[in-house]
């Protein structure tokens, strides 16, 4: 396991995972640095399955505290419960999935039930798993949309947080379908994660007992 950075402790703490580039990472940070994150939120990790994985260094270009722990020829359940161990110690509040290239086993979503999100780039109800982007082009869909969801232990089964919709009229390639999507993605997740650290913190303001966030049911899902 490699590891950098300092723990520190403020606002709701981040764990954010990844397995490639991070360019949801990036726009996360900036939000949390910079953006409509700064008074509710703070990256207390940048985590992938891939140590040489281009998100870390530019994660830890942004000052942002790194770890990894490579996943190549273990278990499932066996190597979750090592990354449980490692997201622990920075005692995140929400972990929070950003090109996380790995189906979460039931030993990592019960660790932390109800504060794991992720970013998929279709309608949940729709298409699950990988793809999307693809699927969308495939089918000369004139719109698709953006879905932020809490992970449970199905595949893209979680309740909805939000969704934007992107619209796919005229995008005659599938790189322009998926540069249209980026944009929504990168502006989506982290409206999405301040409005539920807001409504969360509004039920109750000292929250910050990972065994007493409240139920997820009954959140607004925007468009």
């Amino acid at each position: 396991m490699q590891t950098t950075g300092n723990h520190s402790a403020s606002k709701a703490r981040l764990a954010i995972l990844l397995s490639g580039r991070g360019s949801n990472m990036v726009a996360l940070v900036t939000a949390a640095q910079t953006g409509m994150l700064r008074e509710l939120a703070e990256v207390a990790l940048v985590f992938s399955n891939h140590p040489d994985a281009p998100g870390l260094a530019t994660a830890a270009a942004l000052a942002c505290p790194t770890a990894s722990l490579s996943s190549q020829g273990r278990q499932r359940a066996d190597y979750d419960a090592e990354v449980v161990e490692i997201l622990r110690q920075y005692q995140p509040d929400y972990v929070v999935l950003a090109g996380y290239m790995r189906i979460l086993s039931p030993t990592f979503v019960r660790a932390f039930a109800g504060r794991i999100l992720n970013i998929h780039p279709a309608d949940t109800h729709q298409h699950q798993g990988l793809h999307a982007y693809e699927w969308a082009f495939d089918n000369q869909l004139v719109e698709t949309k953006i879905t932020v969801h809490l992970v449970d232990e199905g595949l893209d089964t979680g309740p909805i947080l939000a969704q934007q919709t992107v619209d796919l009229r005229g995008a005659a390639t599938l790189a322009e379908v998926e540069r249209r999507g980026l944009l929504a993605e990168h502006q989506l997740y982290a409206k999405a994660l301040a409005e539920l650290i807001e409504e969360r913190h509004s039920v109750n303001p000292s929250l910050k007992d990972s065994n007493s966030v409240p139920h997820p049911s009954g959140l607004a899902t925007g468009n």
